[in-house]
């Protein structure tokens, strides 16, 4: 890339950096997809072979934020979270129901996002090759002969690892069902 696109490119980030930040995370639930979001809008802008010919730098930029941000919603998948269950005396009832389950009142809402956002500070409790485990066999379902084939750990490794996660999320997130159910 010339010096010279290079020196816009800074300035581009320099003067839209903050308000474009802004923008993206009045639309993400954290701060992480905002900055995720934020830099493949940079990345994009970067691998633009003019971009020096964008007209309205403020309108593309503000567009590609659009289009990133829908497609990340696009993107996410159901949870799958089948192991994330407990017994009751009625028998087994699943995470699932809550997590999927329509709302039908602002505060049914309310605990529903409650609920998904502590499933996720959860995750991040766990240590990095757990969560990893856990998150690309449940969340993006991929397969543990996928992950043992990518990382050349053995299968029983994984398996363990998620399961070592799916006891901690149970323990984690036991309250919170509890509070979900009696509502």
């Amino acid at each position: 890339m010339p010096t010279n696109e290079s020196q816009n490119i800074i300035s581009t980030v320099a003067n839209y950096g903050k308000r474009l930040f802004s923008f993206i995370r009045g639309r993400v639930n954290t701060d992480e997809d905002a900055e995720d979001i934020l830099q493949d809008v940079w990345y994009q802008l970067s691998n633009q072979p003019e971009a020096g010919a964008i007209e309205q730098m403020s309108g593309w930029l503000y567009r590609v934020a659009r289009n990133k941000i829908t497609d990340k919603y696009r993107k996410q998948k159901d949870v799958l979270i089948e192991d994330l269950s407990f017994e009751d005396e009625d028998g087994e009832i699943n995470f699932r129901e809550i997590l999927l389950a329509e709302a039908f009142s602002p505060e049914e809402e309310s605990l529903k996002k409650l609920f998904w956002d502590q499933l996720f500070v959860a995750l991040e409790e766990l240590p990095e090759n757990q969560r990893y485990v856990f998150v690309q066999n449940e969340l993006e379902d991929r397969t543990f002969q996928e992950l043992a084939d990518e990382s050349g750990e053995n299968i029983k490794t994984l398996i363990s690892r998620k399961g070592y996660a799916v006891k901690h999320l149970r323990s984690r997130l036991q309250n919170l069902y509890q509070e979900f159910i009696n509502y």
